[in-house]
């Protein structure tokens, strides 16, 4: 009961003066007034604050100091010491201040002096606090509060990592001592401790006043008990987990690295990843630089790399703590030249990453020579970098610079292992992405090189095409198209697509795409042609089969066993206006009829070339002068954002609506349908059908008699001459009497001569037979022979086609239009 009478009687002594009051603050801008003060300040020195604002703080000592004996302020983050002040009535006081010199929101400079009301002497239950805070721990910074949340007393590593001694500290509150919101935070779970008796618990990394480099604590806070339950104050317990900490930064960076790095198979993107990654991580300002010298040149040994002593770099991106990295001396894309002997240029040179303060020889006489770089490392404060070369699979590609200027800590060896990790884990995705890059440009060359570079002339169709290179991992494709110019006026369209990606692909669809023509060439039917190139990517299935057993897996991102493809082969008659159509696994087409309606043409489904016998259907329409056939590959109507039956169906909206040209009908198709980077090869062919006018053909039936072979010819001559074709009277009356001739004795009737006026002039004889001459050199004193010879020499070009009841052998001459 005495005891408690004794602090109620000490509670009475201070009377108004607790909580904040028992704190003196006061504070005082750059010109020494003071503008600011506190209750306790009030207490302490007996001014109100209306007497004391705006007058000089040196006002308030109670002798003015020799200018000796000041220290340099401006530079001080903080200051303490011991001040003799002069109290209102006239008495000199001794107070303990600490001084913090603070950058308030408004951008001004100023100071704010604390000091404590109740003077430096223990507390009376400060052997109690001792006791139950165990200040004597060697392994950790102890400090003991008592129920104001004031400090009493700290350990020898506490006094130490604030800078402040428990004389200086005494009676102060951790908000006093430090002024920023570490301090406040502090406050708030001491209080909760205090306040539930709960231990509390906090991290922080920071440096402190009293420290020389940033540290990371772990910290508790307890309440304190004397054994009869009364609570004493609040304890704290700080460990000192620096190393820890930054163990734990770096495997939480690698972790970052490889989730971050190598997103995407772009050089630039890579490069921009490992500096997002870094900063603030690990450096406040990084800069990755590939060597010039790889610009579409091979890589070349690091001995090589020195080219009149200076080294060349291309910026490929960098990253700064500050908003636009002023700390850069070129921009992204821009090269710099480095000197022998520079850091980037012997990490280079050694292949080996090093660590530099900016004050060694190095760096100055480096810096030295470039006055832009040499001012911005003074102009920032740059105090130490790493370089770290950038090497994968034995090919050099560039270095990594990593720089410190805000981070109060130089680099340490354990931030250069790390740096080299990080710049490991970069090279290989850089080397991935640039020989990606690489290949996928060869591919992309030879898939153009093997496509129609421009469509040949015919009258059947008007025709526009678009191709588009896959822009996604996937690569190049093997997507295709060809416009051939058929016998009878006719034109073939095909579509196809090979599976798989790369240049193994865009190669088998050049073979593809040769056998087509050369199929087409004989005049096959779209399901007769199939059937052959299905045979053939059978073939080239067991050859690749064959290599890739061989040579052993194939390489990244190629396909070779998988050897498949689709195809779409169309055959247009613009006489008849009819339109010979077949598939094989390939989608369906889409016609679009002159009054606008789109509708897919019902092409009886095929399996997909390679799979091997299982027969292909043909099906035949009539397509309307004017029509619109449209064929693609399946990248145009597949997406991630929508299925293919929607797909297909904003094709026919697309292509229904109205257009100025072909052209322009193909740019509002894959605007309308396509992402900007497709996941796919896209291959789009629009063909707007023709028809020959009926006066451009004329049709006779010939009698199987060798007396009508002379009519047959007057006929010609006669059609020549309304058509204005006199000149070629000559050469035509002989082809039509050798094949109407060769016709009525070695086939069957019935026979017909045609005549069809296109770009050419072509003579046409039809029978019912299905065995096709053959051209051969007769001997001299052979009767025979000699008329196919003199029909392919007289004219441009000259075959034989299949129909389903015979064949036609035809014939065609250049000529005039008229």
């Amino acid at each position: 009961m005495e005891r408690r009478a004794v602090d109620d009687q000490e509670a009475r002594s201070v009377g108004k003066v607790v909580g904040e009051a028992l704190t003196a603050r006061a504070n005082v801008d750059e010109h020494g007034t003071v503008t600011g003060w506190s209750e306790g300040a009030e207490y302490l020195l007996g001014y109100v604050s209306a007497q004391i604002l705006g007058r000089p703080a040196a006002s308030l000592l109670a002798e003015e100091p020799t200018t000796s004996d000041l220290p340099a302020f401006s530079e001080l983050p903080r200051w303490h010491g011991t001040l003799g002040l002069r109290h209102r009535d006239g008495h000199r006081l001794e107070a303990r201040v600490l001084a913090h010199h603070r950058t308030p929101d408004d951008g001004t400079r100023d100071w704010l002096l604390v000091s404590t009301v109740t003077g430096a002497q223990p507390h009376r239950d400060d052997e109690a606090l001792v006791r139950r805070g165990l200040l004597d721990s060697p392994c950790c910074a102890t400090s003991v509060y008592d129920t104001d949340l004031r400090f009493r007393r700290s350990s020898r590593s506490g006094q130490d990592s604030l800078g402040l001694s428990d004389d200086d500290m005494r009676g102060l509150r951790m908000t006093d001592v430090l002024a920023d919101p570490v301090g406040e935070e502090v406050e708030r779970r001491m209080r909760r401790a205090l306040e539930t008796g709960e231990t509390q618990y906090m991290e922080n990394h920071a440096r402190a006043p009293g420290e020389t480099r940033e540290h990371a604590w772990s910290v508790h806070f307890y309440r304190l008990e004397d054994p009869d339950g009364r609570v004493l104050g609040v304890a704290s317990t700080g460990h000192d987990m620096t190393e820890q900490y930054w163990a734990r930064k770096r495997l939480q960076l690698i972790a970052e690295a490889s989730t971050r790095i190598g997103s995407t198979l772009d050089v630039t993107r890579t490069a921009e990843e490992l500096a997002d990654v870094a900063v603030p991580g690990l450096a406040d300002f990084i800069s990755v630089d590939l060597l010039a010298s790889l610009d579409g040149l091979p890589e070349q040994p690091p001995e090589a790399l020195m080219a009149g002593g200076r080294l060349a770099l291309r910026r490929i991106a960098h990253q700064s703590v500050y908003p636009g990295s002023p700390e850069a001396v070129i921009a992204p894309g821009e090269v710099d030249e480095y000197p022998e002997g520079s850091p980037p240029a012997e990490s280079l040179r050694s292949g080996r990453a090093v660590l530099y303060q900016v004050t060694e020889p190095a760096i100055a006489d480096w810096v030295a020579e470039d006055p832009l770089r040499s001012s911005r490392i003074r102009e920032f404060g740059f105090h130490s970098m790493m370089t770290v070369p950038l090497t994968a699979r034995e090919a050099t590609l560039g270095v990594v610079v990593f720089a410190r200027h805000r981070h109060p800590d130089p680099f340490q060896e354990d931030d250069l292992v790390l740096a080299e990790e990080l710049a490991a884990r970069a090279a290989v995705c850089i080397d991935n992405a640039r020989r990606y890059t690489r290949e996928r440009s060869t591919a992309v060359t030879l898939q153009r090189s093997l496509l129609p570079q421009r469509l040949p002339e015919q009258t059947a169709v008007d025709v526009a095409f678009r191709y588009l290179p896959a822009g996604a991992r996937a690569g190049v494709g093997g997507d295709w198209f060809d416009v051939i110019p058929l016998s009878g006026a006719r034109v073939a369209l095909v579509v196809g697509d090979v599976v798989g990606h790369g240049i193994h692909a865009a190669a088998t669809m050049g073979r593809l795409r040769t056998a087509v023509r050369t199929l087409a060439d004989i005049d096959l039917s779209p399901d007769e042609l199939l059937t052959h190139l299905d045979d053939l990517v059978g073939r080239l299935a067991l050859e690749a089969e064959g290599v890739e057993r061989t040579a052993g897996n194939a390489r990244e991102g190629e396909t070779t066993g998988d050897v498949g493809a689709t195809c779409l082969y169309a055959v247009y008659d613009p006489v008849s206006r009819r339109c010979t159509l077949a598939r094989a696994g390939h989608p369906l087409p889409v016609v679009v009829s002159p009054d606008g309606t789109a509708e897919l043409l019902a092409v009886p489904a095929g399996p997909p070339l390679g799979l091997g016998g299982l027969p292909f259907e043909a099906m035949e329409t009539e397509l309307p002068e004017g029509s619109l056939l449209t064929l693609y590959t399946d990248g145009l109507i597949e997406s991630r954002d929508y299925d293919i039956d929607d797909g297909v169906s904003r094709l026919r909206r697309v292509l229904a609506g109205p257009a100025v040209s072909l052209d322009v009908l193909c740019d509002t198709v894959l605007a309308t349908l396509l992402p900007d980077r497709p996941a796919d090869d896209v291959a789009l062919l629009v063909a707007r059908t023709r028809a020959l006018k009926a006066d451009r053909v004329a049709t006779w039936e010939v009698a199987p008699d060798p007396a009508t072979v002379a009519d047959a010819r007057k006929n010609a001559a006669d059609q020549l001459a309304v058509w204005g074709l006199t000149d070629a009277a000559f050469v035509t009356e002989l082809i039509v009497s050798e094949l109407v001739t060769n016709a009525i004795r070695h086939a069957e009737p019935p026979i017909q001569l045609r005549l069809i006026h296109d770009r050419s002039l072509i003579c046409e004889v039809s029978d019912a037979s299905s065995t096709a001459p053959h051209m051969r050199r007769a001997r001299t004193y052979d009767e025979g022979g000699r008329g196919l010879l003199l029909v392919a020499q007289l004219t441009q070009r000259w075959g034989t086609r299949h129909t389903t009841k015979g064949k036609t052998i035809w014939a065609e001459q250049s000529v005039e239009y008229s």
